[in-house]
């Protein structure tokens, strides 16, 4: 038997736009609304084959308040990609982005980022408009943009597979 990739991959993103509650939809298969603020950094395995390829993706949840990124800069060594997520129910959980890419690419200027916009399943109280989203995705040369509900699953799966995609494309 072969022995998996380990792909290590970072989320990141604002304060409360879903990052626990993706990995735990993801590695556990179920929805919680009663994660906690995550202090620091949290840390998920999750085993995937890609194209017959074995993959062990290490997910580093990062807390998004920020008296916490100073920490986050650390943990970015050896980062294949990340999730960088905001809530598509307020736009201000996009003030930040920049601060977001400049961490998680502190290492790797070319890291593949996947850009998620969550809670898409609240569909009355949408706000980010897919325009205004593009003009992020192209400049800070995010390579794609998915909308996810934790809740419903909405390209939850899809997300971490195509990220996975993009990192083996990158290294194999």
């Amino acid at each position: 038997m072969s022995k998996p990739i380990v792909l290590k991959v970072l989320t990141a993103g604002e304060g409360g736009v879903g990052k626990t509650t993706l990995l735990h939809r993801y590695v556990e298969g179920k929805f919680s609304s009663e994660t906690k603020m995550t202090i620091g950094v949290e840390f998920f395995l999750k085993e995937l084959n890609i194209d017959g390829q074995k993959v062990m993706l290490q997910l580093w949840d990062f807390g998004g308040q920020e008296r916490f990124r100073f920490l986050l800069e650390s943990y970015v060594i050896g980062a294949r990609g990340a999730l960088l997520m905001f809530d598509l129910t307020r736009t201000m959980t996009l003030e930040n982005i920049d601060q977001w890419v400049q961490i998680v690419r502190k290492e790797d200027p070319e890291l593949p980022i996947l850009f998620l916009g969550s809670k898409s399943d609240l569909e009355d109280d949408l706000c980010v408009k897919d325009d205004y989203i593009e003009e992020f995705k192209q400049h800070f040369n995010l390579y794609d943009y998915l909308r996810i509900s934790s809740k419903t699953g909405e390209n939850v799966e899809y997300s971490f597979e195509n990220l996975t995609r993009e990192i083996l494309k990158k290294i194999l």
